[in-house]
């Protein structure tokens, strides 16, 4: 079967994470999601997810990975990458080909400058090299709701940053279902929010020498669009897409935004 989907878990160095794996391609994509992570992992989606991204399926093996299962206060994304790069070792990959999205971003930052032997190329989509005035008013607002216990108001101020047009009222809709999954406690949210602010990759861009794409939204609301800009900017040769009229939610709203990505990835297997 071309998907081949699977729901798996590893452990590691003393500590465990659940991915979830598929597609019968001759190359790796590793795909790195967001803070979202901190409220459900992998763990249970490998179908509904590899649907959603078949397009990668024929052309990639590819793995969706979690941050690891448990983490203590201060887990930095540096912490993440070095994570992600025993893992890679632990399942035999060598490299790979990275696509991270927001926080997922800053991690695949983290791996192709700590572990520039690992990333054959990058995608980096709506995401920071360090933190913008923005990124901290939206984060310390969901870090503030969070000690409220408030995960409705995470989740509708998500869809409220996240998506634009007639997509925002599917996105609140959609948003406040969700919102009826409480979670028990806001801990590993908050590990990853925290990391997010401390994030700072910025004076190191210019080490990264695999090929970049960088996809940013002009009106990002999370982060904004001038932090794609600026990864640009700072990574030699990089590639860049700013996509006009979107927010940070453009990877799920933008119809043409995976076939994008794919044709990247193509050219530089």
């Amino acid at each position: 079967m071309l998907l081949n989907a699977k729901n798996e878990n590893i452990r590691f160095n003393g500590h465990d994470c659940d991915y979830i794996s598929f597609g019968s391609g001759d190359d790796v994509l590793i795909m790195l999601p967001g803070v979202g992570d901190g409220f459900k992992t992998a763990k249970g989606v490998a179908v509904p997810f590899s649907v959603m991204y078949r397009c990668f399926a024929k052309d990639f093996k590819v793995f969706v990975f979690s941050r690891r299962n448990r983490m203590l206060k201060g887990f930095t994304t540096k912490d993440m990458a070095d994570d992600l790069a025993a893992i890679m070792d632990k399942l035999g990959i060598d490299s790979a080909h990275v696509f991270g999205v927001s926080q997922g971003g800053m991690i695949a930052q983290q791996m192709a400058i700590r572990h520039p032997e690992k990333v054959k190329s990058l995608v980096l989509a709506v995401t920071a090299s360090r933190p913008t005035g923005l990124m901290r008013e939206s984060l310390s607002s969901w870090l503030d709701m969070a000690g409220c216990d408030d995960y409705k108001g995470i989740m509708l101020d998500t869809a409220e940053r996240s998506y634009t047009g007639a997509y925002l009222e599917r996105g609140r809709k959609l948003n406040n279902i969700l919102a009826l999954a409480k979670p028990k406690d806001y801990t590993r949210f908050r590990i990853l929010c925290e990391s997010c602010l401390e994030h700072d990759a910025y004076e190191d861009l210019k080490k990264i020498n695999c090929p970049v794409l960088v996809i940013g939204a002009d009106r990002d609301r999370v982060l904004g669009g001038e932090a794609s800009k600026e990864i640009a900017s700072a990574v030699p040769g990089a590639e860049l897409y700013m996509y006009e009229g979107y927010s940070h939610g453009v990877y799920e709203q933008a119809k043409d935004f995976n076939s994008r990505v794919l044709e990247f990835l193509v050219r530089q297997k």
